[in-house]
């Protein structure tokens, strides 16, 4: 039975865990701005906890991209460059490109292609795909990345690779820091978000990669060319 010592442990370390996801979720929304500093104390306040927890979840989020750390004044909200994106586009195109092939092959060790367990899971995958295309649709910002981030994170875990699902899942992170600059001062977003999750899950149910990485190029041709715009004034 684990000691005192071993349950403090893993109490910071949940506490940590959900200041980070607390702190991520704030950018995301918009209410922490690129360029925003702040401290550990001021973190630690806002929250009611105590420095250590605060400090490694900024350290973890600093490590994620999502901060920058300054030793003297503490840390500031990474500013993304549209240049930045590009090539956080790339980078995605890059690990979906092989995970699609992957999943239509069936060299993953998880599933076969001609499993039915590829069925049930690719079906579970577009579940959240139709709450993402909802909320697309009705320009629901908020709704849409939490969908959106989830839909890919379970996408990715077909793949049957950990590391490869949590580097696309960062990523995907990074880019919805980098574009909610952009989209937050919008006061419309119908029509404007991309909404063709179903329809990639349709793609790769087919076995069809090609299909699926033609769905993708476009999203992020749409993406780049929104932000490029949108950046521009």
């Amino acid at each position: 039975m684990p000691g005192p010592s071993a349950n403090g442990a893993v109490t910071r370390s949940t506490l940590r865990q959900q200041i980070a996801d607390a702190l991520r979720d704030e950018v995301l929304a918009g209410r922490l701005q690129p360029g925003q500093e702040f401290t550990v104390k001021e973190i630690a306040e806002q929250y009611g906890v105590s420095a250590t927890p605060v400090r490694e979840a900024l350290v973890d989020l600093s490590a994620q991209g999502l901060l920058d750390a300054d030793h003297h004044r503490g840390f500031r909200v990474h500013e993304y460059s549209v240049g930045d994106f590009r090539g956080i586009v790339e980078a995605r195109s890059l690990v979906t490109d092989g995970m699609f092939q992957a999943l239509v092959d069936g060299r993953q060790d998880l599933l076969r292609p001609d499993d039915a367990r590829l069925a049930a899971a690719l079906a579970g995958v577009r579940r959240r795909g139709e709450e993402a295309e909802r909320a697309a649709t009705c320009g629901d910002l908020t709704v849409l990345i939490g969908y959106d981030l989830r839909f890919w994170r379970e996408l990715a875990a077909l793949f049957g690779n950990a590391y490869l699902a949590d580097f696309l899942h960062r990523l995907r992170v990074q880019s919805w820091v980098c574009t909610v600059q952009y989209l937050r001062p919008l006061s419309d977003l119908r029509g404007v978000l991309w909404s063709g999750h179903t329809e990639l899950v349709d793609t790769l149910a087919r076995r069809d990669a090609p299909g699926a990485r033609d769905l993708v190029d476009a999203y992020n041709a749409h993406s780049l060319a929104l932000v490029e715009r949108l950046a521009s004034g």
